[in-house]
């Protein structure tokens, strides 16, 4: 009879692993996520900014793992584990299993601050993405419409807070658009094209990369109009003010979130079992510490016996896939009653994008840093290639070609469905 996997998230890391399991009679895997569909996070930002379509990052399970006969799908959410019985309970269900996945990645962290929670936006779903790219227009709309200079300048002033890859690439993009576009779409904005802030507490953007690529993206973000504001720490958002550690403050009616991610805790897994950011503590082979038959991979887990990186590695999307397909083997090796494979990260290098012809990476193995259209026409491929399918490939490749040539971009559309009646 086949082992019954069940891998709760559709990200980088549980799609991974079930592909690498396609096929296998000794196997069946139910991939629980609370979305019909798999998305490309690093590409949530250009969605937000009308650069690509929601479909162009995203493509249902179903579709995925058609006629994939040891592939089975399940759309809920993770309520609670009971790993006496080898059950999961959903908000639709109960699933038991053989080997539990645990694959759920981050989520926001607003560190304790409501008004935060409450009213600023993050960047880490579909939603997230299309409600920012909505309110920008909305409140760009209102803004032509209001004629005190005041009310009118916070409604037409971003600020991001948050110098890692989101916040960068956000930044960049939306200068282009107040570049390129304000002046042509909305005269009656001529005179107030606002300012886009990047705040963070840290005194380097880009802070896990080198001092050549933190440097040049800060001086680059400067040339194109956007005023970063280091080492200084976002403490509350009352009252249409960004207010910061220091007393000072901002005036903006739209603030965007990308300052910091936090790991999902399950009901059933006890409070030991997790480590710094609510990760879950994981040995060599991403079992997590002291449960059996479950595990951990990607951003969700904190793994401290790789020797290169012993306090654990980046949350980064390569981490998640490598680790979906070395848990993969595992699968299959302890059915096989063969020997188990540690886990060991590959460092591929890493890389952001700031804007057109724009942008850094960085590889280990020679140690080599690129910027400018070089590693902006990396970062294009990488980003490519890492798609799901053909069909976001294309549509992805065609978009970008357009907005390159055009400079511009033409998906500003505000989409607010109604929640459908019962019937």
């Amino acid at each position: 009879m086949a082992r019954e996997i069940v891998v709760i998230g559709g990200g980088f890391a549980g799609i991974n692993l079930a592909e690498k399991l396609v096929g296998r009679k000794d196997i069946h895997v139910t991939i629980v996520d609370k979305n019909n569909y798999n998305f490309f996070p690093p590409l949530l930002y250009q969605v937000a900014t009308g650069y690509l379509e929601v479909s162009n990052i995203t493509y249902p399970f179903r579709k995925l793992f058609a006629g994939k006969g040891n592939i089975s799908f399940r759309m809920g959410s993770l309520e609670r584990i009971i790993p006496e019985q080898k059950t999961v309970v959903l908000d639709n269900g109960q699933l038991s299993y053989d080997e539990l996945v645990i694959a759920t990645g981050t989520e926001s962290n607003y560190f304790g601050i409501e008004n935060i929670r409450n009213y600023g936006i993050p960047m880490k779903t579909i939603d997230d993405a299309v409600n920012l790219r909505n309110t920008v227009l909305q409140r760009t709309e209102e803004a032509t419409r209001i004629q005190d200079p005041v009310e009118r300048e916070k409604l037409t002033t971003i600020v991001i807070a948050g110098g890692g890859p989101t916040g960068v690439e956000l930044a960049g993009m939306l200068s282009q658009i107040k570049k390129n576009v304000f002046g042509k779409e909305y005269p009656e904005l001529a005179r107030y094209k606002g300012t886009i802030y990047l705040v963070d507490a840290l005194d380097v953007v880009l802070a896990p990369m080198s001092k050549k690529s933190q440097q040049y993206t800060y001086d680059t973000l400067v040339k194109m109009g956007v005023k970063v504001v280091l080492g200084k720490q976002v403490k509350d958002y009352a009252d249409d003010q960004v207010i910061f550690a220091d007393g000072t403050t901002i005036a903006t009616k739209l603030l965007i979130w990308t300052a910091g991610v936090s790991a999902k805790s399950f009901e059933g897994i006890p409070k030991e079992c997790y480590g710094k950011g609510n990760r879950l503590l994981v040995n060599e082979f991403n079992q997590v510490n002291g449960l059996k038959n479950i595990y951990a991979i990607g951003d969700t887990c904190l793994q401290t016996a790789d020797k290169n990186f012993d306090k654990g590695h980046p949350q980064l999307a390569q981490v998640a896939i490598q680790q979906g397909r070395n848990l993969a083997q595992n699968l299959i090796a302890m059915q096989q009653n063969k020997k188990l494979k540690a886990f060991s990260y590959r460092d591929k290098g890493t890389m952001a994008i700031i804007g057109r012809s724009k942008a850094v990476a960085e590889l280990p193995k020679p140690k080599l840093f690129f910027k400018g259209f070089i590693a902006w026409v990396a970062w294009l491929f990488v980003h490519l290639f890492s798609l799901v399918n053909v069909r976001n490939k294309i549509k992805t490749f065609f978009n970008w070609m357009i907005s390159f040539f055009s400079n511009d971009q033409s998906m500003r559309v505000i989409v607010r469905p109604n929640a459908p009646k019962n019937p």
